[in-house]
């Protein structure tokens, strides 16, 4: 017998539990959940009596635009409490898995977070990620050595003056990841979140757009705000005297801002220029994976040129120096530069057909084939009697009903394993079991993204699956759901 969910606690615990033998489940595609016995839940127990611990919910992958590369935009969510399938973005550590695998409900999602929030335009939370600080002191610091020799009469103060340059800097970058936002709310797609960080910034939007056009004009509205801004910039310089400070600033926004726009329309993933590539493949083959592909091995391709181009370019003079000038200390640092833009670019390439790829089996993910099949037991049932009848009935999941046959709630699973075996004669079912929710019925037509979109917007450990006449079809237990999507994502294209 195989039975998980919500929040009920066993009465007693004075014995070790005795084996239940495992029944079979619904038909499904896969070969589904190894059957367990009742001494053994899905993952890690709960003794009798306790209440299991909550988990936040960790959050999926999204589309991601900006300075940062990113892993594919529109990428599923896997369900609450499962692993996140890899880095949720590069610049940014992987999520950790949850414990709805190991029969622990998890708590409702929280806000995503990220570092210091600074506001929320368009309703959008805005972070600033602890590394921007690195970053914004080692413009600061690069900057300020350069005013030294251009102003030398500021003295101290220049370091004050490059500091201003490092955050008019990023408030480019964030008008740059606004035009994506705007883009996105504009074709009705959710974004969690902004965020400034080391290498620039990142809008993670949470879906994926649903035409080649959308995906262009949202990935190509970045790059373009930010040569609006260069442009801006260019002439705010006419009036201003090029020597001053307010000169100065000026030019060395305009060009940030330039090798911004520049930069990001590199046709390559994860870059902004590799969607609009994606999205003209896309138009033309029409299939989203195929621009995919496409526009992955040309950001891989860049991430080579990145790696061996940039210090070459430099030592050659391309960017003002020259040979004469290079020492040891401009070449290590120069390295580790392109190899850190080239680890980001070629690493989100692979994301991005990661996640493509994922999209392309998520179909796969049927409510109605991976459903346990229940039996429907009345609240005052014994636990002995109602083990007995499922099992009988070939079932893995029990429903609490009452006299009309309507469901009320979902016995759990650990704390079944919790009760012993002596003890599950005067242990009535309603007392192990999880109160429905609306959120909690589920249709079982529900597939693919949209069965993922309903289990995160209200996170359990076991979903009761209905038909569309309302009549029981099963049970549908969220690390069944874990286990397929890993499947899924571990399945060659």
């Amino acid at each position: 017998m195989d039975v998980s969910g919500g929040s009920g606690q066993p009465r007693s615990d004075d014995a070790e539990p005795a084996e239940q033998p495992a029944a079979p489940t619904a038909p499904t595609d896969d070969a589904g959940p190894d059957p367990i016995d009742a001494r053994t839940p899905h993952g890690t127990g709960t003794p009798a009596g306790e209440e299991p611990e909550p988990s936040a919910e960790p959050p999926g992958p999204e589309h991601e635009h900006g300075q940062t590369p990113g892993p594919e935009h529109g990428t599923p969510q896997p369900p609450p409490g499962s692993p996140a399938p890899g880095p949720a973005a590069t610049g940014g550590p992987g999520r950790e898995p949850a414990g709805m695998a190991k029969g622990r409900p998890p708590r409702r999602p929280r806000e995503p977070g990220g570092g210091l929030l600074m506001g929320r335009p368009f309703g959008v939370p805005v972070y600033v990620a602890p590394s921007w600080f690195v970053v914004a002191a080692l413009i600061t610091w690069v900057f300020g050595g350069q005013l030294d020799r251009v102003l030398p009469e500021l003295g101290a103060a220049r370091y004050l003056v490059s500091l201003f340059f490092a955050i008019a800097f990023y408030a480019s970058v964030l008008v740059h990841e606004l035009a994506h936002t705007v883009a996105a709310i504009r074709f009705k797609l959710p974004v969690r979140r902004i965020q400034l960080q080391f290498f620039g910034g990142v809008s993670e939007i949470e879906k994926e757009a649903e035409t080649p056009g959308r995906e262009f004009v949202l990935a190509f509205v970045g790059p373009l705000l930010s040569l609006v801004l260069a442009g801006l910039f260019y002439l705010a310089m006419q009036p201003v005297e090029p020597g001053t400070v307010p000169g100065v600033l000026l030019a060395g926004l305009m060009v940030s801002n330039l090798i911004v726009a520049a930069f990001n329309l590199l046709p390559g993933l994860p870059l902004d220029g590799g969607r609009m590539l994606r999205a003209v493949v896309w138009k033309i083959t029409g299939r989203p994976m195929s621009g995919t592909v496409a526009a992955a091995w040309v950001g891989r391709a860049l991430a080579v040129s990145v790696l061996i181009g940039l210090p070459l370019l430099n030592y050659s003079g391309a960017f003002g120096g020259g040979t004469e000038n290079a020492n040891g200390m401009d070449a290590l640092t120069d390295g580790l530069l392109a190899a850190v833009l080239a680890a980001i670019i070629w690493t989100g390439a692979g994301n991005s057909l990661r996640m493509a790829r994922l999209r392309e089996h998520l179909p796969e993910l049927r409510a109605r084939t991976l459903t346990r099949r229940a039996v429907p037991v009345e609240t005052e049932t014994p636990l002995s009697e109602a083990l007995r009848r499922a099992n009988a009935a070939g079932a893995r999941a029990l429903v609490v009903v009452d006299a009309d046959g309507t469901p009320l709630s979902l016995v759990r699973e650990a704390a079944i394993v919790g009760v012993p075996e002596h003890r599950r004669p005067w242990v009535a079912v309603s007392g192990l079991a999880q109160d429905l929710t609306d959120g909690m019925r589920v249709s079982a037509e529900l597939a693919g993204e949209e069965l993922l979109d309903v289990l995160r917007a209200t996170p359990a450990t076991e979903y009761l699956v209905v038909e569309e006449t309302g009549e029981i079809y099963g049970v549908l237990s969220a690390a069944d759901v874990e286990r397929a999507f890993v499947r899924a994502m571990a399945r060659p294209s």
